[in-house]
């Protein structure tokens, strides 16, 4: 299967993003729509929230936690919700 594109690192058994708001509201909101985002794709991303800088990691843990499709794809949803975080 074909890698979704995204702007995440590729690391031995992640993927990894981190994102940088203006205020700390803004990274909470943020994580919460990252949250949501989530539960509609099944996947869930290790969320550290460090004031306004944001960094997410993925791995699928079900898959022997290394990156799958599902990381990639989810991935490119979350690049897509910050960029509208971004506007």
């Amino acid at each position: 299967m074909e890698k979704t594109q995204h702007s995440w690192s590729q690391h031995t058994k992640t993927l990894e993003q981190s994102f940088v708001f203006p205020t700390f509201l803004k990274a909470i909101d943020f994580v919460n729509a990252v949250a949501a985002l989530s539960e509609q794709h099944h996947h869930h991303p290790n969320i550290t929230i460090a004031y306004t800088r944001v960094v997410l990691s993925v791995n699928t843990h079900d898959a022997g936690s290394i990156v799958t499709h599902k990381d990639h794809a989810l991935a490119a949803a979350i690049d897509l919700l910050y960029e509208a975080y971004s506007l």
